[in-house]
C-alpha cells in the first residue's frame, strides 16, 4: 500500500502504526474491512459435523427425561422408537434426535 503523497514514503508491513496519520490509518483499515467483507472466515460448526449425544439404557432414557422406568420403557417402544439401537439387551438412544421425537409427539 502506498502512503499519502504529503508524507513522501510508503507503507510497508514494517511500518510502525504509530509513524501513520489517521487518514493513513483509516484507508488502511478501510482495506482490511473490504477484505473481510469479499471473504469472510468459515462458520464455526455445522450441525452436520455437531458430536451425537448418546444415552444408555433404559436408565439414561429415564434420565434424560426424568421420568420413571416403566414411563421409559413405554417411551421406548413407543415415540423414541425411531432414536433407539438395540442388540440383544444394549440399548443406546440418540438422545438430540429423542429430545427432537419428544416434542413434536408431546402435544398429540
Amino acid at each position: 500500500m502506498k502512503g499519502n503523497m504529503n508524507t513522501g514514503f510508503e507503507i510497508t508491513e514494517d511500518t510502525p502504526i504509530s509513524v501513520l496519520t489517521v487518514g493513513q490509518q483509516k484507508e488502511l483499515f478501510r482495506g482490511w474491512f473490504q477484505e473481510f467483507l469479499a471473504n469472510p472466515l468459515p462458520k464455526a460448526q455445522s450441525t452436520e459435523t455437531k458430536k451425537k449425544r448418546y444415552v444408555y439404557g433404559i436408565a439414561g432414557i429415564s434420565s434424560l427425561f426424568q421420568v420413571s422406568y416403566v414411563t421409559a420403557c413405554k417411551l421406548k417402544e413407543g415415540v423414541l422408537k425411531p432414536a433407539i439401537m438395540q442388540q440383544g439387551r444394549k440399548i443406546i438412544c440418540d438422545a438430540d434426535l429423542a429430545i427432537e421425537l419428544f416434542r413434536e409427539n408431546s402435544g398429540k
